[in-house]
C-alpha cells in the first residue's frame, strides 16, 4: 500500500473523494435538524446581498448559487461543504507536488490537514465562512508556490483570485497574502516575482472580487465591525490586555499547530537532526511566511488591543505548517517509506473516528440527557403547523436565525423573514389559506416567553394583522429519553 502511494501520490485524491462522499452519507443520514451556522445558511440562502452581517459573503453567496440550483435541503448545504473541502485538499495536493521531490511526502503533506483539528472535525460539524477560508488557503498556497517555480500569467490570476475569495471569506485571510509578499519581498531568489508586469493581475482581480462587499463594508461599518471587534478585543489594562493576548494566542496556536506539530515529529523522529539542519528555497520562504504571521498578530495584541484570539482564526495562516514540515523532510533527503506507512495507517484511524464521532453525535447524548441541537424536534414543530392552518403559511417570522434557518428547511416553499436582517422583506402571499406565522422559543427549550410584541409588532402593522393568539407546542426530543420533551411558540395571524 504504501508503494503505490509513493509512486502514484494522486491515488490519496481518490481515496479522499470517497471519504468526503461517507460524510455526505452521514450528514444525511442523521436529523434534518440544522446547526447554528448550517441554519444561518439555509436563512441567508433566500436572497443575494453584498453584505449580510459581520461575516464577509463568499460563502454566502455559493450557498444561494447551489441552493437555486438544487433547492432547499440538507443535501445542498452538505454538497457544498464536502465538495469545498474537498478541493482545499486538491489544491493542497497540487501545492505539495509543486514543492517536493519525494512524492510520498507529497502524500504526506496533504494527510497532513488530517492533523488540524479545526479542519478535519470543526469544519464538519458545523463551520462555513471558515471552510471558505481553508479552500481559499489552500488555492493561494498552489498559486503562490506555483508563480514562485513557474511565473505566468495564468498563476498570478490564479493568486488574485484566492486572495479575493479569501478575503470575501474571512477578514483575517489578509494576513496570509501580506506575510507571502513580505516573505517573497526578503527572498533574493524570488524578490523578481513580484517586480513582474504580471503582479497587476493578481491586484486587479483581487480587487475586483473583494470590491463589491468592499462599497457594502463602508456603508455598514457597524453592523460589520461591532460583533468583530466585540470578540477580538475587551476592556482591561493595557498590560492585563497584553498578557492576556499573548497568552491566548499561545492556546490558539498549540490548538491549531499542536496536533500536526506532535505527529509529524514523531512520524520524523529519527531525522529531527538532520531536517533542523536541512534547508531549501521552499522551506524557508514557509518558514518566513510562519514566523511573519506570528509577529502580525503579536503586533496586533501590543498595539490594536486584540487579546481574544481564537484557534479557528488561525486556520487559514497555518494551513501551511504540515507543507513546510514535509518540504523540511524533503531538503534533509530522509526516506519516508517508514513515515509514510505509519502517516496512513494514522490517517485511516482518523477519518474513521471523525465519521463515526459524527454520525453518532445525535445518538449518545440523549443517553445522558446531553441533547445536541440536532435533536431539537423541528420536524414535529412544523407538522404541528401545518396541522393548524391546514397547509402550508404564507410567511414565517422570527427573531432567531437558528430557528427561523430550521424553519425554512422544513418548510422550504415558505419565505422566512428574520428581524435581524430588516432589509430583507420577501413577497409573500397572504390570504385565508396562506397566513402569517410568527415562530420563537426559549434558547434552553423551557416555557416560551409571552408574545414578543418588540420583534413582531412592525409586521403586524406593516400588513394590517391584528395581534393574534399564542399557542404552545411541546414535543419530545429526536432520539430523548422518555418525558424530556421541548417547547415552541408559534401565532397565527390571518388577513
Amino acid at each position: 500500500m504504501q508503494g503505490l502511494f509513493s509512486h502514484r501520490p494522486h491515488l490519496i485524491l481518490a481515496v479522499l473523494a470517497a471519504y468526503f462522499l461517507l460524510h455526505m452519507i452521514v450528514r444525511l443520514s442523521i436529523p434534518n435538524a440544522l446547526e447554528l451556522d448550517e441554519a444561518e445558511q439555509m436563512l441567508l440562502s433566500q436572497w443575494f446581498a453584498f453584505g449580510y452581517n459581520s461575516q464577509p459573503p463568499f460563502y454566502n453567496w455559493v450557498q444561494y448559487g447551489v441552493t437555486s440550483l438544487l433547492g432547499v435541503s440538507l443535501f445542498s448545504l452538505s454538497l457544498l461543504k464536502c465538495t469545498m473541502l474537498f478541493s482545499s485538499y486538491v489544491f493542497y495536493w497540487l501545492a505539495a507536488r509543486l514543492t517536493l521531490r519525494n512524492g510520498s511526502l507529497v502524500v504526506m503533506a496533504t494527510l497532513g490537514l488530517l492533523t488540524v483539528p479545526q479542519v478535519v472535525f470543526e469544519a464538519q460539524r458545523d463551520l462555513t465562512h471558515s471552510v471558505a477560508t481553508i479552500f481559499a488557503g489552500s488555492l493561494f498556497l498552489y498559486g503562490f508556490f506555483r508563480t514562485l517555480k513557474a511565473p505566468s500569467a495564468a498563476s498570478y490570476a490564479l493568486v488574485g483570485i484566492a486572495t479575493g475569495i479569501g478575503m470575501i471569506s474571512k477578514y483575517n485571510f489578509a494576513l496570509l497574502p501580506a506575510a507571502a509578499f513580505v516573505a517573497a519581498l526578503i527572498d533574493s531568489d524570488f524578490r523578481k516575482r513580484l517586480f513582474d508586469w504580471r503582479l497587476s493581475l493578481t491586484v486587479v482581480l483581487s480587487v475586483a472580487i473583494v470590491l463589491p462587499h468592499a462599497l457594502w463594508f463602508l456603508d455598514h461599518l457597524d453592523l460589520a465591525l461591532d460583533r468583530t471587534l466585540h470578540k477580538m478585543t475587551g476592556d482591561e489594562g493595557y498590560f492585563a490586555q497584553v498578557s492576556a493576548g499573548l497568552a491566548r494566542l499561545v492556546v490558539a496556536m498549540l490548538g491549531i499547530a499542536g496536533l500536526s506539530a506532535v505527529v509529524f515529529l514523531s512520524l520524523f523522529a529519527r531525522s529531527l537532526p538532520a531536517m533542523w539542519r536541512a534547508s531549501s528555497r521552499w522551506s524557508r520562504i514557509s518558514g518566513r511566511i510562519l514566523l511573519i504571521e506570528i509577529g502580525a498578530i503579536a503586533l496586533m495584541i501590543l498595539f490594536a488591543g486584540v487579546d481574544n484570539i481564537a484557534d479557528r482564526w488561525l486556520t487559514p495562516l497555518f494551513l501551511i505548517l504540515p507543507l513546510y514540515i514535509c518540504m523540511k523532510a524533503d531538503s534533509a533527503e530522509v526516506d519516508a517509506g517508514a513515515p509514510l506507512r505509519a502517516s496512513l495507517a494514522l490517517s485511516g484511524v482518523i477519518m474513521g473516528a471523525v465519521l463515526v464521532v459524527l454520525a453518532m453525535r445525535a445518538y449518545w447524548g440523549p443517553l445522558f440527557g446531553d441533547y445536541q441541537r440536532l435533536n431539537i424536534p423541528y420536524d414535529g414543530f412544523a407538522a404541528a403547523i401545518r396541522k393548524d392552518i391546514g397547509g402550508e403559511p404564507g410567511l414565517i417570522v422570527g427573531y432567531d436565525p437558528h430557528l427561523e434557518g430550521n424553519m425554512r428547511l422544513q418548510m422550504p416553499g415558505t419565505p422566512v423573514q428574520s428581524y435581524f436582517y430588516p432589509d430583507f422583506k420577501p413577497a409573500f402571499q397572504l390570504d385565508a389559506k396562506h397566513p402569517v406565522v410568527f415562530v420563537w422559543r426559549d434558547d434552553k427549550g423551557k416555557t416560551p416567553p409571552a408574545w414578543p410584541n418588540d420583534y413582531f409588532a412592525d409586521v403586524l402593522k406593516q400588513n394590517g394583522l391584528k395581534q393574534p393568539e399564542t399557542h404552545i407546542v411541546t414535543l419530545p426530543y429526536i432520539y430523548g429519553q422518555p418525558g424530556d420533551t421541548y417547547q415552541f411558540a408559534y401565532a397565527v395571524a390571518y388577513p
